[in-house]
């Protein structure tokens, strides 16, 4: 997957946030990894995937694939803390675990990033996110879409004030 795109929308809303609240100078990645692992339980909770107690359904998939890009925006908003200029193609993986696994490695990967802040430990985080997407049947396009609408939402949110 081609996340360029989406890369460059997110500079301009990190920009226009960290503008707005003066917080150029300040350093942000601790605080936007929590925010990434607060979404992942999000995104889990949502697809009730580790909840072997409930019969309750999983959400809808539009609330799903939401809760999904609201992660994806926190993501790509780390990768402008690393200096990454510009992205690796991300591919997802052969999908052979459960979702309950595949989240378990999401929030792994994500502690071994806030351990190193390494682009390696980045990007095999980033692949591991699009691989559980795909497990959870987004397309690229889905994603891609989902996000330009949510990005759309959080700048009229920063406009009024949120």
């Amino acid at each position: 997957m081609d996340f360029e795109q989406l890369y460059k929308m997110q500079r301009e809303l990190d920009e226009k946030i960290e503008k707005k609240h003066g917080l150029e100078e300040e350093r942000l990645i601790e605080r936007k990894v929590l925010a990434l692992l607060v979404e992942i339980g999000e995104l889990a909770n949502e697809t009730r995937c580790f909840k072997f107690w409930s019969v309750k359904p999983p959400s809808d998939r539009e609330v799903i694939l939401e809760e999904y890009v609201d992660g994806l925006h926190f993501l790509l908003s780390i990768g402008h803390e690393l200096y990454i200029e510009k992205l690796p193609e991300m591919k997802a993986r052969k999908i052979d675990k459960s979702l309950t696994d595949l989240f378990l490695n999401v929030y792994q990967k994500t502690a071994k990033f806030s351990e190193y802040l390494s682009v390696q430990a980045y990007i095999d985080l980033f692949n591991d996110y699009v691989t559980l997407g795909s497990a959870l049947g987004f397309s690229e396009e889905d994603i891609i879409s989902a996000y330009m609408a949510k990005n759309e939402v959080n700048h009229a949110r920063q406009n009024q004030g949120y």
